[in-house]
């Protein structure tokens, strides 16, 4: 569990790319510049950690891109003591940086394997996301809404109907939206029934499975 001068500027060089690719929101900057990537990879994946690449964690699951989970976060405008739910905690790379950036996130992650792997990484970092469960993500955290804001790490063909239901008025949703490439989704919920939704181009995610863990 090593985090050395060398990784940081390791991580100080992946800002300044993700920088370059339009990032502009400092506090996601600061967070993934904060964030031990590599503590999050299997260690024959050390040395390539602060490359701007997705990597394999297990259970057929990918770590996204940093770029992408830059993206991402900077939709989502988190601001401090945000309640933020994330489908799909995966290695619990996305997780770390929200409540880097003074979030409090509630995360729901569909295999066992990687669940109980990552529930027993956060505490050896030092990271308290505020509840992290085991479940099907398309049904959310009722119990634990309304949110601020939710993001999902997985492909979707379609937006679950309880993750809007579970959005607070004003609440902002990014969602990779598609079958084979996704587009990024943001919705942004303007009253009890209608969103305004945008596009943001086109990005490659493991698919969101319902029913299945």
């Amino acid at each position: 569990m090593k985090d050395t001068a060398k990784h940081q500027g390791l991580r100080n060089q992946l800002v300044s790319v993700l920088e370059q690719k339009g990032i502009t929101d400092k506090n996601v900057l600061e967070a993934i510049k904060k964030i031990p990537r590599h503590l999050f990879l299997d260690s024959s994946f050390e040395n390539y950690a602060y490359q701007d690449k997705a990597f394999p964690i297990g259970a057929g699951q990918t770590i996204s891109q940093p770029y992408t989970v830059a993206f991402q976060s900077q939709l989502l405008e988190v601001k401090k003591e945000d309640k933020i739910l994330e489908i799909g905690t995966g290695s619990g790379y996305q997780t770390a940086v929200l409540c880097a950036m003074g979030a409090k996130v509630f995360s729901v992650e569909r295999q066992n394997e990687l669940f109980k792997k990552t529930s027993g990484l956060f505490p050896k970092l030092g990271i308290r996301p505020k509840h992290i469960s085991f479940g099907d993500g398309y049904k959310g955290l009722p119990n634990y809404a309304p949110f601020d804001g939710i993001i999902v790490t997985a492909g979707a063909p379609f937006i679950p109907q309880p993750l809007m239901a579970q959005l607070k008025i004003g609440g902002r949703l990014v969602i990779p939206l598609g079958e084979e490439v996704q587009i990024m989704t943001l919705l942004i919920r303007k009253n009890e029934t209608q969103f305004e939704k945008h596009e943001f181009g086109e990005f490659r995610f493991v698919p969101l499975l319902e029913d299945k863990n």
